[in-house]
């Protein structure tokens, strides 16, 4: 991929977010796996198993994806090699979610500071999987700043790492596999083994991702707010802590960062998951430390533009 579509993908992001009136193919994604859940659990996984169904389902989401947009990219250069370079831009524009992910969280700072807590629990419910109806004010604050710690990876780090690796279809098939799990990788009764396939390529394909993150906030934290070393501290001592081999990462980072402690027991679908604490709790969970989390996810994201342009050029020998 051109670093110069890369950029303008990554400004489009950062100027236009996710309008709902814009067609998305990360919605498509979502929709194809309602879909084909529904007719394996119907027809497929009394035979076979909830298992090997949850692997048929990822397997032909990712495939799918990575095919579908291959042959996409493909039929704009047949059309013309300009509409083929607007694709991929398009494509490129709507895996980033830096812009949309920033306002999300900064929706639910401005509720609490109108001291508005159920307005601010409805807008969190949009952006976390977890239970958020019960959630006091300092829970509230935690879950934001652990959604947007954790999707600066999923959701800047890791397109753009794919996108410069292989580009729009390798990107979208990162998203694929992401999608599923935000889906149906959950450990609940009804996902434990249905959704055992998705959550293991998740934790495959974020791997590297959620490292470079992590140090990539590391970086942003002593540049912004000449926290660096305790970020640092804080995400060596806490990130391998998280039941996720990823998600603690960059949790731990922006715990480190913030002086706050994230994590702890959340609620999903009615059950109860003991999370272990990250950081130190110097400070008390505030809507400004929702702001600084922002701050340090769009930090992170330019970094992460700026390396993936330095890696592009140089392997097209630009520089």
């Amino acid at each position: 991929m051109h670093p110069v579509y890369l950029t303008m993908a990554f400004g489009l992001d950062l100027l236009l977010g996710d309008p709902l009136w814009l067609p998305h193919p990360v919605r498509w994604i979502g929709k194809g796996i309602s879909t084909f859940e529904k007719i394996l659990r119907r027809r497929v996984m009394p035979q076979i198993g909830e298992k090997l169904s949850g692997s048929v389902l990822t397997a032909m989401i990712v495939s799918a994806t990575l095919g579908l947009t291959w042959c996409i990219m493909a039929f704009g250069q047949f059309i013309h090699p300009r509409f083929e370079v607007v694709l991929m831009i398009y494509f490129s524009y709507t895996i980033l979610a830096t812009r949309s992910l920033g306002d999300a969280a900064a929706g639910v700072k401005e509720a609490l500071q109108n001291a508005a807590l159920p307005l601010a629990r409805k807008r969190l419910s949009h952006i976390v999987s977890r239970d958020t109806e019960n959630l006091s004010e300092k829970a509230v604050i935690r879950a934001t700043i652990e959604t947007v710690a954790e999707n600066t990876s999923d959701g800047i780090v890791a397109p753009l790492f794919y996108l410069s690796l292989g580009g729009p279809a390798l990107a979208m098939a990162y998203k694929a596999v992401n999608t599923l799990d935000s889906m149906v990788g959950y450990r609940t009764p009804q996902y434990r083994d249905f959704g055992w396939a998705s959550a293991k390529c998740d934790d495959g394909v974020n791997y590297f991702p959620a490292r470079i993150t992590g140090f990539l906030m590391c970086l942003a934290a002593s540049i912004q707010f000449r926290r660096g070393r305790r970020s640092l501290k804080t995400l060596l001592r806490d990130g391998h802590k998280h039941d996720s081999p990823n998600a603690g990462i960059p949790e731990a980072a922006t715990a480190g960062v913030l002086g706050i402690q994230l994590g702890g027991p959340s609620v999903y679908k009615g059950i109860v998951k003991e999370k272990p604490w990250l950081g130190d709790g110097a400070e008390k969970p505030e809507p400004r430390h929702i702001q600084d989390s922002i701050r340090l996810m769009r930090s992170t994201a330019i970094l992460m533009w700026l390396l993936s342009i330095l890696g592009l050029s140089l392997s097209r020998g630009v520089l």
